[in-house]
């Protein structure tokens, strides 16, 4: 049994709302200044990563908005921003009725397929996704997809963006295939209409780069990374930090192959860069820190890994508090670490509260959730309780099952670890039989079942 240590970062993102600027003879100008003041400083703060400043200035714009009338548009676009900071900082249970009453709002008022309406749409099945909702965030995917298409016509470049955070939901199900042919039609969009070497297209091959990389598509992947990185540096600069995003990529990659000393070299370039532009207590600093100390946890550094670990986790303890999903990932890397060094206790103790934060926050059918009891099942294994260890797998069992499916590459390692567990208890038959699952699964999904999830600090907008 193993437990898991890398710290998984998405590469989608989403569009945050456009800060229109329109004025109402219902208000007073003085209201109308407060009003646009708050929305453009909120979204200021929420860039540099201030997400306090940032919410006291959306919670003020939406203040003044509240006495706005309900057709009007800057309510709507106020609760839609103040959702999004929300999602940000993965309080997801406060974003989601904010994202549902804009979407209510202009629904009403706009028409059911208005492209404001399918703005809020994607941003909704974002969350849903994140939470691993997956037959929620679908739907809503699919109806903003249908919306674009309708008003823009099938080959716009906001077509093509619906289409790179629907292949994120078949990408983190496992769908490969779907995940692909999604990418490669929004990069045959952006590439016909902005030209080869322009960032969305690079930022779109980053991304298809990821969907090689986790089936083990090495040399594809390495092509593709090859070439936005060169798209990026020549037109945003060596400096900039989506060329950093594609660095980091490309690092997991050599991490991924066994090449250590290009991979620290890349993650090293890719952190001086976001320490450079971001400063040196922004998130995505925290995961290249992160990012950084899974590769000396590979090395054996155990001593250099739990301080880059630890440095991550103060960021995103100061940045999100302490019942972030981000937080919850940084202390269980740590509790990897001490597991590594036999210290049980210590790292059960941190599985334990990591595992309390995602089931808060996640509930208790997410994925992370399940990974969380594999750890903590590894913890109660090399101590000897093997019938608690039993159960924490065949919960975990059971969420997989139910958010991924049956055959997903991420049943095999938990068939094993239970396999493991009903071999020292004696119950030889059912784990032949698990084992038998478990290298089923992987025959048939191929050598990407072995890889490592890449972490990526950078979002797509």
């Amino acid at each position: 049994m193993t437990a898991h240590k890398l710290d998984f970062r998405k590469i989608w993102g989403i569009p945050l709302g456009v800060f229109l600027l329109v004025f109402h003879p219902s208000r007073t100008v003085c209201d109308d200044v407060r009003w646009t003041t708050n929305i453009n400083v909120g979204a200021k703060y929420q860039e540099e990563g201030k997400y306090l400043e940032a919410e006291r200035a959306y919670v003020a714009a939406l203040n003044e908005a509240k006495h706005f009338l309900d057709e009007d548009s800057r309510l709507s676009m106020t609760l839609n921003n103040l959702g999004f900071l929300y999602y940000k900082q993965g309080r997801y249970g406060e974003a989601e009725p904010l994202y549902l009453r804009a979407l209510n709002l202009r629904e009403r008022f706009l028409g059911p397929e208005h492209l404001e309406v399918a703005s809020t749409l994607n941003n909704l099945a974002e969350l849903y996704l994140t939470q691993a909702h997956y037959t929620k965030a679908e739907p809503l995917y699919l109806r903003a997809l249908a919306i674009r298409e309708k008003v823009y016509g099938p080959t716009h470049p906001e077509v093509a963006t619906v289409l790179n955070n629907l292949a994120a939901l078949y990408y983190e199900q496992g769908n490969y295939g779907q995940s692909e042919l999604l990418l490669k039609r929004a990069l045959s969009i952006k590439d016909n209409l902005q030209g080869r070497e322009q960032p969305d297209v690079a930022r779109n091959l980053k991304n298809l780069a990821e969907v090689y990389r986790a089936q083990g598509r090495y040399s594809e992947a390495r092509q593709l990374y090859r070439r936005a990185l060169t798209t990026l540096e020549k037109m945003l600069g060596p400096d900039h930090s989506d060329t950093a995003a594609v660095l980091n990529n490309l690092a997991s990659l050599h991490l991924n192959q066994g090449r250590y000393s290009e991979a620290e070299r890349l993650y090293r370039r890719a952190l001086a860069i976001n320490e450079k532009v971001f400063g040196p207590e922004h998130l995505t600093v925290a995961t290249g820190l992160s990012n950084l100390a899974t590769l000396h946890y590979k090395l054996g550094h155990n001593a250099e890994a739990k301080r880059l670990n630890q440095q991550a986790l103060a960021i995103r303890e100061t940045l999100l508090g302490p019942d972030h999903p981000d937080v919850a990932l940084s202390l269980n890397n740590l509790a990897a670490l001490y597991h590594k060094e036999k210290r049980y206790s210590e790292a059960e103790a941190l599985f334990r509260r990591a595992q309390a934060i995602w089931e808060k926050v996640l509930g208790t059918q997410h994925p992370q959730v399940a990974s969380g009891l594999d750890n903590l099942a590894e913890v109660c294994y090399q101590q000897g309780r093997y019938q608690e260890a039993k159960s924490l797998l065949k919960r975990s069992l059971a969420i997989r099952e139910r958010a991924v499916g049956s055959d997903h590459p991420s049943m095999a390692e938990t068939l094993k670890g239970y396999a493991q567990v009903l071999r020292k208890m004696k119950q030889k038959a059912e784990a032949i039989s698990l084992e038998a699952r478990a290298k089923d699964i992987l025959m048939h999904c191929g050598p990407h079942c072995q890889t490592q999830h890449t972490v990526d600090v950078h979002a797509l907008r």
